[in-house]
């Protein structure tokens, strides 16, 4: 990659460090009441979200289903709704069949598992003080009097306002370089039917094979496109950290070159470890099958 790099994306995650952070007056020093007093609270109200999705009735998602949707422009200027400024919204058989499968698996289920649901309060906080230890400057992070109680989001205003500064220099430094990347992406001789289709942001590898064509399989559930075949002709790896199977595609960049195209992809895999598949063909080709 040559701007949306593992330092750049790394650099993406520490544009929000003051989010979900509240200041409390009690933090300042290592307090064992105040600990449990606040995880305490933490806890109910993380059970108590769960519960309300675990009661969430999939049958509820059919109401989409005809639904009439009106043209943002129309119903923020407030002007006269026409009859070409709607459009009903009509679901596809498949996402009929996901809720179907939901339903079942709704009326099918056990009791609200509260100890279940307790353990993976308790994970998450383990998760959240291992990615702050991995994340916050140590310079700030030394301010912290109790690391559990900083993970269930509690922080003093002077950490808090340290933090916004820090998450605003990083944004700036963010933007500078997709700005830089939006430009040098525009001066490339890219088809349009290539430009606007090389994007599968958040699609999963289902494979890759690789011949004298590279042809990738995603799985586009979870994405933002229905097409899931790129076919790479006469393709070689230039660079390739590890195996993108099963990984999700989060960026890519697209060059041309003497002879066809340079195909920059970056992947991020279960353990959230970045990983960069460079490809050069002669031409490209997606598809939806």
């Amino acid at each position: 990659m040559r701007y949306l790099t593992k330092e750049w994306c790394n650099l993406c995650q520490l544009t929000g460090l003051h989010f979900g952070l509240r200041a409390h007056k009690d933090v300042r020093v290592l307090n064992e009441s105040v600990y449990q007093r606040l995880r305490k609270r933490k806890e109910k109200a993380f059970l108590k979200q769960e519960k309300e999705i675990y009661d969430f009735n999939p049958r509820e998602l059919f109401d989409a289903d005809g639904e009439v949707l009106v043209r943002a422009d129309k119903f923020i200027s407030g002007e006269e709704i026409l009859e070409g400024d709607t459009i009903v919204n009509e679901m596809p058989e498949e996402q009929k069949e996901h809720i179907r499968k939901l339903i079942e698996s709704y009326d099918s289920r056990g009791p609200f598992d509260i100890q279940k649901n307790s353990i993976e309060f308790e994970n998450r906080q383990k998760m959240f003080l291992e990615d702050n230890e991995k994340k916050i400057p140590k310079d700030i992070y030394s301010q912290v009097a109790d690391p559990r109680v900083f993970a269930l989001g509690y922080s003093t205003k002077e950490m808090i306002n340290q933090l916004k500064k820090i998450s605003k220099e990083n944004e700036k430094k963010v933007q500078s370089v997709l700005k830089d990347f939006k430009l040098a992406q525009e001066k490339e001789n890219i088809p349009e039917n290539i430009r606007e289709r090389f994007g599968f942001h958040d699609c999963k590898v289902k494979s890759i094979i690789k011949k004298k064509d590279v042809t990738i399989l995603l799985d586009t559930s979870g994405g933002f496109t229905e097409d899931n075949k790129i076919i790479f002709h006469d393709a070689k790896i230039i660079k390739e950290d590890t195996a993108v199977n099963g990984c999700w595609w989060i960026y890519e960049e697209l060059y041309n070159t003497h002879n066809g195209y340079e195909a920059h992809m970056m992947f991020v895999d279960e353990t959230n470890s970045y990983i960069e598949l460079t490809i050069a063909s002669k031409s490209i080709i997606v598809e939806k099958v």
